[in-house]
């Protein structure tokens, strides 16, 4: 049998399934949705939390109804992010995709007056979706408003940070990097803009990764370049997880963070 009437073969009988993918820098979730739309012929394919185009990570992809339906219970585990903030600099968006507003000289800053500032911002607390977010407004996302001039101010909801953690500074570019683990719906560039607030000296997001969504890690994600790839369709293959063995591991650690049982 041929590499060709094995893609078609499979394109025929390929059944629903979760897929781990770490989405490359510059593509969106959306682009990564629509191409495993194409490679496995399937209509009904959504995933469980959007990345900004400049951010890279995990997606957890849904094919078929029966995985589709569970994309709330994927979207339910605390997430990990790594994160470099340009201290110094604010932008509109508060991530690079936005112009410049604002430049402030950066404080000289020690290891310890970071680790400061970050443990103020552990714990529950409410957070506003930012104006440039895909958070809607009657039926429209707010960042259509936003780039009409129009800003929409959305009431913070709760979340929580539950670990907060310096890994890096470079006070010669004024780049700080820091490691996240949250509650769903927290908005990291939000977080970076109120971290160079307390710093004081403003700073936004420049580059943001996923590593971890509940208990699925991106160590053991495709790699979104490899769905363009001429045989992106054989090494999708390779990455479906069964949708009962998903469930059981979110459901699993739904659990686990429900009663506090966490690493962290």
């Amino acid at each position: 049998m041929t590499a060709s009437s094995l893609d078609s073969t499979a394109r025929v009988s390929f059944g629903d399934g979760v897929f781990l993918v770490d989405k490359p820098a510059g593509k969106t979730s959306f682009a990564i949705v629509r191409k495993i739309r194409w490679l496995l012929t399937i209509k009904k394919v959504g995933h469980a939390g959007t990345l900004d185009p400049f951010a890279t990570g995990l997606l957890i992809v849904c094919v078929g109804r029966a995985a589709t339906r569970r994309v709330e219970l994927f979207m339910a585990g605390r997430k990990t992010y790594t994160a470099r903030l340009q201290l110094g600099v604010e932008t509109e968006t508060q991530d690079p995709e936005g112009r410049v507003t604002a430049t402030t000289e950066v404080p000289d800053l020690t290891p310890i007056a970071i680790d400061r500032v970050l443990s103020q911002h552990l714990g529950p607390q409410l957070q506003a979706p930012p104006p440039y977010s895909a958070a809607k407004h009657k039926g429209k996302p707010l960042y259509a408003y936003a780039r009409q001039g129009v800003h929409v101010h959305k009431e913070p909801k709760p979340i929580e940070i539950f670990t907060l953690i310096r890994k890096d500074y470079d006070p010669v570019a004024q780049q700080l990097d820091i490691e996240v683990t949250c509650s769903r719906g927290t908005y990291i560039r939000v977080l970076a803009a109120d971290i160079g607030t307390a710093l004081g000296c403003g700073a936004h997001l420049i580059a943001l990764r996923r590593t971890a969504s509940g208990s699925f890690s991106v160590a053991d994600a495709l790699a979104g370049e490899l769905l363009f790839a001429e045989n992106g369709l054989v090494q999708l293959q390779h990455a479906r997880m069964d949708i009962a063995d998903a469930v059981r591991r979110a459901q699993d650690e739904n659990e686990i963070s429900r009663w506090g049982f966490g690493s962290d």
